[in-house]
C-alpha cells in the first residue's frame, strides 16, 4: 500500500463549518528519518475543541493551518521503526490526526497495551476525555462526597463520565441535561444519572431547578450559554464550577449573549474555574489506576459513536457539533 489519505482545512470557517471547509487528498505514504516512527492509523479522535482551532483567533492552543492537516489524537500501529524503545506492531497513541499514515518522533508517541482495554478506550473514557473528566470534578471542582452535580452535554464522551464518576464517588444527586429524549434516558437508565432533563423541550432554568430543588454544589460544564446562566441560578452558596467548554457558542458568527445574572455569583460566592486537560497530566497515573479497573469490571460504562473511513472524518465532525453521537465520537480507518 503505497497511497496515503489526508484530511486538510481548505478555508476558515465562518459560523457553522461546511465540508467545504475540508479538502481530502491522497499522498504517497511517508518515510521516517532518524528517530521516528511510520505509524498506520487504526483510530482518530473527533472532539469539539477542534472547531475552535479551525479559526484564526488567538487562544490556548495555536489554530490549525490552512491546507495542513487537521490534527488531533490519534491511535495506529507501528509499521517501521528507526529507534529500539519502540518496535514494528506495537500500538501507539499520538497528535498528529486526521491521516492514515504518519510520520511521528518517538518522543511524541506513547505506547499502550492492547491486551488492558479496547484499542478505542484509549481515545476515549482512558484517554484524553476521561482524564478530562476525572480532573475537571475532583481537582478543578473539588468534589466531595454529599455533593448534588449538574452535567451539562452530559451524553457526550467527557459529560457521561463525569456524572459516572460523582455517582460512584458518592453524589447525593447527579443531574444531566441532553439534546434528545432517547439521550436522557440513556443517561438515567444505562449511566445511573439521578435525573435528566432535554434542554430542547423546555427553557434550561425551568428544567433544572425542578430537577434540582435542593440546589447544585459542582456543575461541570460543556455547554456554555443557557445552561451556565442556568446553573448560576440553581447554585447553592460555595458551589464550585469547572468550565470544560462551551459547545453552544462554538459556531456563532457573533458573540452570543453573556449569562444575564453573574451578579448572583458574588452572593453566593461561586468558584468558577475554567481549566485545560493539559494541566493535569500529573494526575494521569492516578486516573488509570483509579478508572481503569471501573471499565473494566463495567461499573464505569462507555459508549462511542464510530463512523468508518477517513473520507468520512468530516462528516463525523460536523455530526458531533450538532450532536449526534453519543459518547466519544471516533473514525475507524
Amino acid at each position: 500500500m503505497n497511497t496515503a489519505t489526508e484530511v486538510r482545512l481548505a478555508a476558515r470557517p465562518q459560523g457553522w463549518p461546511t465540508l467545504d471547509e475540508f479538502s481530502i487528498v491522497d499522498t504517497d505514504v511517508p518515510r521516517p528519518g532518524p528517530g521516528q516512527l511510520l505509524v498506520r492509523n487504526l483510530l482518530i479522535s473527533v472532539d469539539p475543541y477542534m472547531r475552535g482551532r479551525m479559526s484564526a483567533a488567538k487562544s490556548y492552543v495555536e489554530p490549525y493551518e490552512v491546507g495542513k492537516v487537521m490534527q488531533g489524537g490519534a491511535l495506529g500501529e507501528v509499521v517501521e521503526s528507526t529507534v529500539d524503545s519502540v518496535r514494528p506492531g506495537d500500538v501507539v497513541l499520538h497528535g498528529l490526526g486526521w491521516r492514515t499514515h504518519a510520520v511521528v518522533d518517538a518522543k511524541q508517541v506513547s505506547k499502550v497495551d492492547p491486551d488492558a482495554a479496547p484499542l478505542s478506550a484509549y481515545l476515549g473514557v482512558l484517554g484524553m476525555t476521561g482524564l478530562t473528566a476525572y480532573a475537571g470534578l475532583l481537582d478543578v471542582a473539588q468534589f466531595k462526597e454529599g455533593d448534588a452535580v449538574f452535567v451539562s452535554g452530559a451524553a457526550g464522551a467527557v459529560g457521561s463520565v463525569v456524572g459516572q464518576l460523582a455517582k460512584l464517588k458518592g453524589a447525593k444527586r447527579v443531574i444531566g441535561s441532553a439534546g434528545s429524549d432517547e439521550k436522557v434516558r440513556h443517561l438515567t437508565e444505562d449511566l445511573g444519572f439521578d435525573t435528566a432533563f432535554n434542554y430542547k423541550q423546555a427553557p434550561v432554568t425551568e428544567q433544572l431547578m425542578k430537577a434540582a430543588p435542593e440546589g447544585v454544589d459542582v456543575y461541570f460544564d460543556n455547554v456554555g450559554g443557557d445552561h451556565l446562566e442556568a446553573a448560576v441560578e440553581a447554585a447553592n452558596v460555595h458551589a464550585r464550577f469547572a468550565i470544560c467548554g462551551m459547545i453552544s457558542t462554538y459556531n456563532a458568527a457573533e458573540p452570543p449573549p453573556g449569562p444575564r445574572n453573574l451578579f448572583k455569583i458574588v452572593g453566593k460566592r461561586l468558584t468558577i474555574r475554567g481549566f485545560l486537560v493539559g494541566d493535569h497530566a500529573h494526575l494521569r497515573e492516578r486516573f488509570l489506576a483509579e478508572v481503569a479497573p471501573l471499565v473494566k469490571d463495567g461499573r464505569l460504562k462507555h459508549e462511542e459513536t464510530v463512523v468508518d473511513g477517513i473520507r468520512n472524518a468530516p462528516q463525523a465532525f460536523l455530526d458531533l457539533l450538532a450532536g449526534a453521537n453519543t459518547g466519544k465520537m471516533l473514525v475507524r480507518l
